[in-house]
């Protein structure tokens, strides 16, 4: 354990590194109702930014941003079967309100596929409605009896889009669209190397007909499940009666879609860059992307310094650099260097007397601690340095982060390189299993099908558990 920080090294104890991290950073805390959890400023920016990426993308699809009640009528559960039996067990119910007893109890939303199907079956009256591509920011309640903060809380912050088309194939069509929106954000803008595919059928949304998921790789070998999207088919439509008439004036049901991504991409984020020294954070999403250390000891060394600081931070604020300046006097430029390591701030700028002097300033990349990751760089130009060496962070993230996801998955044939594979990291495997042989393996291993990867190399092989002939490779791992 380090004593600057009080972090458990990764490699003696994940789960506690991870834990301990997300407080000592302040990203988030713990909430007075078992298995909230409090939002600190430090983690929102963070959410902003990842919402940010987000948005920007889903309005160039032509997406638009609604709001939608958070009180569930129960009948409205009740109407798809799949979907009320998913998610009955964590349901939390409104029985009461105003100090009477409701004629109906209400469903705090757990998501809103039912209030979605209500609108819509109102609002779509003709093929001229649709499509009808809309999505929600909000939080959602999911009672969970594991919780642990980001990953699997009570209430979390997600966005869940909702669309409906007038055919099967323009509803697949943007069911993948959206996954391919997640894996270009996951990949750009958070340094996330994922796998996407198919879900298995025990896996699937409750109500959908098919479930796509991005499957990131964590640095303990897990798998969290960090975007999924949905194609529903006509399930929620006939359950609603959303439909609209066709060109030739007849009644058709609507085709839908739904698909999501929350604030467990947080922890995904720390759990595929964190090191040892504490957070290792992407610097396109980073809440700072450069912090300015001052350090003189003199009131007449001050004045040089911050005037040289302020200049510096201007130039790199107009340069489109997040900047944060750390001119806490009660703290040594130690104590300063070694909490933004912590925070996993992507670059720290240490500017004193004598690189005022030089017209210089050392320039360090969280990325690479220690001497190794500093340099000396002279003050003009510094505004491009940062940026150039901001890119070249966020390049390097993503190749380290691949280069660990493709080491630790592992091509198996039998049952013993499974039980290996699993063990450390991932399995690609073929598989011709029914449901049953699924739930074995998960007994026998804790390991799951992920997805079935888009990327299939084609042919036929031999089913790893079953010896039977399989027609496509599935990724298993254990997860979050």
């Amino acid at each position: 354990m380090s004593e600057k920080d009080g972090l458990v090294s990764r490699s003696e104890d994940f789960n506690e590194w991870y834990n301990s991290l997300v407080l000592k950073t302040d990203l988030a805390d713990y909430g007075p109702v078992r298995g909230t959890m409090i939002v600190k400023p430090y983690g929102w920016t963070l959410w902003e930014n990842i919402q940010r990426a987000l948005d920007n993308r889903f309005k160039a699809t032509g997406v638009e941003n609604a709001a939608f009640p958070m009180f569930i009528p129960t009948s409205f559960l009740e109407k798809e079967a799949q979907h009320v039996e998913g998610f009955a067990p964590e349901l939390a119910v409104v029985t009461h309100g105003g100090g009477q007893e409701l004629s109906e109890p209400l469903a705090v939303r757990p998501t809103s596929e039912t209030m979605i199907g209500h609108a819509y079956a109102n609002w779509i009256q003709s093929y001229r409605d649709l499509p009808l591509l809309l999505n929600l920011w909000n939080s959602v309640v999911r009672w969970e009896l594991r919780t642990k903060l980001f990953l699997r809380t009570t209430e979390f912050y997600w966005q869940e889009g909702h669309t409906a088309h007038a055919t099967a194939e323009e509803a697949a069509e943007r069911t993948r669209m959206m996954l391919d929106v997640y894996d270009d954000m996951a990949r750009t803008e958070a340094a996330i190397p994922a796998f996407t595919g198919e879900k298995s059928a025990l896996e699937r949304f409750a109500g959908a007909i098919h479930t796509y998921a991005l499957e990131a790789m964590m640095g303990d070998g897990k798998a969290l499940q960090s975007a999924t999207s949905h194609n529903l088919g006509q399930n929620f439509a006939r359950a609603f009666d959303i439909q609209y008439l066709d060109p030739n004036n007849e009644r058709q049901y609507c085709w839908t879609t739904s698909w999501g991504l929350s604030t467990r991409f947080i922890g995904a984020i720390i759990m595929t860059h964190g090191d040892d020294q504490g957070l290792v954070l992407p610097p396109r999403l980073a809440p700072y992307q450069t912090v300015i250390v001052p350090i003189y000891r003199k009131d007449t060394e001050r004045t040089d310094v911050m005037a040289a600081v302020e200049q510096i931070k201007q130039a790199l604020a107009a340069a489109g650099v997040r900047v944060k300046v750390d001119d806490r006097p009660q703290l040594t430029p130690g104590y300063k260097f070694n909490d933004w390591e912590l925070r996993g701030v992507p670059t720290r700028i240490e500017i004193g007397p004598r690189d005022v002097a030089k017209n210089s300033v050392a320039l360090a990349r969280r990325d690479i601690p220690g001497r190794d990751g500093k340099q000396f760089v002279p003050q003009a130009g510094l505004a491009q340095a940062v940026t150039d060496l901001l890119a070249d962070i966020q390049a390097g993230m993503l190749a380290k982060a691949t280069q660990f996801r493709d080491d630790n998955t592992q091509d198996v044939a039998d049952y013993a390189g499974f039980k290996t594979a699993v063990s450390t990291g991932f399995a690609r495997v073929w598989w011709a299993g029914d449901n049953v042989a699924e739930l074995k393996v998960k007994e026998e291993t804790k390991a799951t099908i992920r997805c079935f990867p888009f990327d299939q190399p084609g042919g036929t092989g031999t089913c790893f558990y079953t010896g039977q002939p399989a027609q496509q490779v599935a990724i298993f791992g254990r997860s979050y």
